[in-house]
């Protein structure tokens, strides 16, 4: 079959994009190529390949799992069933972190961030790179999730140490800058069919309320925080008023604002010493 064929062939099943992007993994080529190689020739095995990776999505696959890789914050990120698939409103999080970094710190070179529940380690990896003279420490109970972040940091050639540990419990140092986007997800919640059957239970569900995670973190977080410190939090968008009480039951001389997202949902909490 030619690429033409193999487009009009997939055009059948799914969005012309994702046929494109599917396609286009296979030929090792960029999606905006396919047009000056319509008429080419596809090896079979190719050819199969790629109906193979159509009958995936059909199965609700995420296109992301089926690449193996998605974009954040400009870093190409290797992603599978052990990692939760990064979403735009932690990109918000991470540029709403930058420019608090920019502004707080005098010394940025001097500060260490440690990014807990790092799940592929895009957080971390993302402000490492924003900010490449800063140590950073990455963290997560699961060791499927965080070998998948170590090929990152490898792939990326980003340096980042990195931690198998449940919350602090095998943090020894103090950081200025604590960042986490923690499961929040309520069990039994209703989520998209897409999102519970191939995103890890563990990166999604976090007890009857979805506040566990705020609760364990915000009752041991001052014991690892240097007297200079930004605590940076993604939320669920109805959890804003319940985690700042839990925020001012834990913590107290503190700054807190809570931000929206582009979609004017409560997304992020940022708390900074006075």
């Amino acid at each position: 079959m030619t690429v033409e064929e193999l487009i009009i062939y997939g055009k059948k099943f799914l969005h012309s994009i994702e046929v494109k992007i599917l396609l286009a993994r296979v030929l090792e080529c960029d999606p905006l190529n396919l047009i000056n190689i319509l008429n080419e020739k596809v090896e079979e095995n190719k050819a199969n390949l790629f109906k193979d990776l159509i009958k995936a999505r059909l199965d609700n696959k995420p296109l992301q799992y089926i690449l193996g890789t998605t974009n954040f914050y400009g870093l190409e990120l290797i992603v599978n069933k052990n990692v939760l698939i990064p979403r735009f409103e932690t990109e918000e999080l991470v540029e709403n972190t930058k420019k608090i970094i920019e502004t707080k710190f005098k010394d940025i070179q001097k500060i260490k961030i440690l990014d807990l529940c790092c799940g592929s380690g895009a957080i971390g990896l993302a402000l490492k790179n924003l900010f490449p003279e800063i140590d950073v420490t990455i963290s997560d109970i699961s060791r499927s999730a965080l070998e998948v972040a170590k090929q990152n940091s490898d792939s990326l050639n980003l340096k980042v140490k990195i931690i198998e540990s449940d919350l602090f419990e095998n943090i020894k140092e103090k950081y200025n800058v604590i960042i986490s986007n923690p499961p929040y997800i309520k069990v039994g919640e209703e989520i998209e069919d897409i999102v519970k059957n191939n995103e890890p239970a563990v990166a999604l569900y976090a007890g009857e309320d979805g506040l566990y995670y705020y609760r364990k973190i915000l009752e041991n977080i001052r014991n690892y925080l240097e007297d200079n410190f930004l605590i940076a939090f993604e939320i669920g968008y109805k959890q804003k008023e319940e985690i700042l009480k839990i925020i001012k039951e834990n913590l107290k001389n503190i700054n807190i604002i809570a931000k929206k997202d582009l979609s004017d949902k409560d997304r992020m909490i940022f708390i900074t010493n006075i």
